[in-house]
Parts: C-alpha cells; structure tokens; sequence
C-alpha cells in the first residue's frame, strides 16, 4: 500500500494542463460530504461545494452555486465557447452515502491503481473528471459552452439536478456516473406507492368486536409476488430488461392483546422505458381490497435515449469500442432527458459503492478525462 504521492500524474491529452485526476480525486475523497439525509452525522455539500467551485473559477469558468435547499448549493459553472456551437452539460452529485463501519473513510488512499475511500467510485471519480474536463473547455475554446454541473441529494431524492434540470440549457447531457466506461443510453424508473388496509382495534379477547389489518393485507402480499412473476414473464426490454415489484416494509399492530386496526405496506415497482406512472399505479392499486387507501409517494420516470441522438454519436466516437448500455440504476440522466435534453450517462468505474470498502479505478479515470476532453472538443464544435 501506498500514500498519496505527491508526484503528479498526468492524462496523455492533458499534459499541457498539469492534469492530475488522482490528486483532484484525493481533494474530494477528503472532504465530509455525506448526504443530510442519512442521519445527524450528515454534514452535507457546503464544503465541497466550495471547493469545487474555487478550484472551477481559478480554472477560468465563471462560476455560480445556487441552492437547492438551505445550506446545500448546487455548483454551475460554465466555460464559455466562441459562439455557435451546442452547449453541453457534464453532471455529477456531490454527496455521498454514509460511511460508519468503514475504516479511514475520508483518508484517500492508493494501492496500485485504485484510490480508496467513501465517494471515490459514486461518484467523485466522475466529479473530477467533469472539472478536469470544464477547466479543458477554457483552454481549447470551442465554439460552444461547457457547463459542469455538481448537484446535491442525488442519494436521496435529487434534489439538487431537479431543480437544475428546471431551468438549464443544453444540446446534450453526460452524467458521469461509475459505468466502467460503457455508454449508458437507457435505465429503468420507479415508482414507491403505500397502501394502507384498515380494520378495528378490539381485545385480542374479542374476535366478534375486533378486525385485523393485518390480514387484510395478507391476500394483496400473495398478489404482489404473483404479480411480480408476471412482470418476469413478460418480453424484457433489450437493454434493462423486465420491470419488477417488492414490499419494501410493512408496518401494523402495536401489542400481542391487540386487533391491529392499520396496517400500512410500502412498495417499489422498477419500471421500464414506455410505462407510464399512471398506469403502474392503476395496476398495483388494483391488488388491494376495497377501502384500502393507495397513495403513489414518489415517482422517478426511466431513461432511454436513441442511439442516433448527437450526444451518443459523439460521445461514442471518442470512447471507441464503448458500448450502449442500459444500467440497473437509476441516474439524474432521467431529470435532465424529460426536460429535453438527450442525455446519457458515462464515468470511470471501480467497486464498492455504498459498501464499507470503496474505490475508484485510476486507469479508467484517466481514460475518462481523456474521452471527456475530446467531446468537448467534437460535441461542441
């Protein structure tokens, strides 16, 4: 194992640059960013939000940090081109999961070629590239505008490239989450729905005078599991496959001696590009018992993008051999497609995210700046 050097390594396009993905990698690694959400050990994206931006504006973007919610601003940077050409928009999220159990989370670390620590693959591997690739833009000057967009809350609820997607424009998107490379033109969505079953609080005692929720709910868990083999069944999608359901939790009851008299059940249907939120909800509303109350409590549409859309031709041109991918999860590349902009998502890989041991693959950061500096170059021109 190995410390951080400080030798600096550069990228083979970058040289006249100064490039140091690793050493941009590192600064980030090292700064507390864990998502709010994730509890009071939560600090947020201030600090690296400054970060990122001061090192953007010494790079010569001009640079704005715009807040999505109190205390946590997005980064907008902009390097601005000749005129004339697309603009186009890099993306990456600024937080990261929580990291308790895991040994020198924010001590960035290098063995061979992977650094080590929370954030590296999910994704401040992307963040590095998409500033290495900004600051790029100034120097070379195309004739459109680069815009490196680092939002907050991708973790949670997206709070960050929602708001972002509202308002900004472009001719083409690249999020650049960990996908090893590979170009990733489509995902699934989803939607979380609760379903609420009541019945009468009695004595346990009392069979004639209490109803159980609980039970209520029994026949609509069997047909969600049938439901889920249907989805299985059905002709997958070439490239994220089949949709699919589960019960994420169930809550009901509060003693032994007692009829519960609510019982609540939450769920998740991953959908496919063409479903619509409208007729998943309908669907699985239709499994529970009449009177059940079925609320839909969140809604994040899926991503597909043709393969003829400028943004993947590019993009494909400068990471030769790359191939079109549908991706297992779901990304901020659906905010910003729905808003109208073709969008794809593409970032060096590594392992471990949202795991006690993560890292970043070094080798494939360095590609990654390399094919984000000739998009820039050919995407904006």
């Amino acid at each position: 194992m190995e410390s951080l050097s400080p030798a600096r390594r550069t990228t083979e396009g970058c040289v006249a640059s100064g490039a140091d993905p690793a050493g941009l990698l590192a600064e980030l690694v090292a700064i507390d960013s864990v998502n709010p959400g994730y509890g009071a050990g939560g600090v947020g994206e201030a600090e690296i939000a400054g970060f990122a931006a001061g090192w953007l504006e010494r790079a010569g973007l001009e640079v704005e940090l715009e807040e999505a919610a109190p205390g946590r601003p997005n980064v907008v940077a902009r390097a601005r081109g000749r005129g004339g050409g697309r603009t186009l928009l890099l993306n990456g999220h600024t937080d990261t999961v929580g990291y308790a159990g895991m040994a020198d989370p924010l001590v960035p670390r290098i063995e061979g070629r992977r650094l080590y620590g929370r954030g590296a693959a999910d994704m401040k591997s992307g963040v590095a590239a998409v500033m290495l690739a900004g600051a790029h833009a100034t120097r070379t000057r195309p004739a459109g505008d680069v815009v490196v967009a680092l939002t907050v809350d991708e973790e949670l609820t997206s709070l960050g490239s929602e708001a972002l997607a509202s308002r900004v424009v472009a001719d083409g998107a690249v999020v650049a989450e960990p996908t090893g490379l590979e170009i990733g033109v489509a995902h699934r969505g989803f939607v979380w729905l609760e379903a609420e079953t009541a019945g009468r609080a009695a004595h346990g005692s009392r069979p004639d005078l209490g109803e159980d929720a609980i039970v209520a709910m029994g026949p609509a868990l069997v047909a969600l599991g049938e439901l889920g083999r249907r989805l299985r069944a059905r002709e997958p999608h070439p490239l994220v496959g089949t949709a699919s359901v589960h019960a994420a939790t169930i809550a009901g009851g509060g003693e032994w001696s007692t009829y519960p008299d609510r019982c609540v059940l939450s769920v998740e249907r991953r959908t496919l590009p063409g479903e619509t939120p409208e007729e998943v909800a309908a669907e699985l509303a239709g499994l529970f018992p009449d009177g059940s109350e079925v609320r839909v409590v969140f809604v994040r549409e899926p991503l597909e993008t043709p393969s003829e859309a400028h943004v993947v031709q590019t993009l494909s041109a400068a990471a030769p051999g790359a191939p079109l991918v549908g991706l297992p999860f779901w990304t901020d590349a659906a905010l910003y497609a729905a808003a109208g902009i073709p969008s794809v998502v593409f970032g060096p890989g590594g392992g471990g995210p949202h795991e006690l041991v993560e890292w970043a693959d070094l080798d494939e950061l360095d590609r990654a700046v390399e094919i984000f500096c000739r998009l820039v170059d050919t995407f904006c021109a």
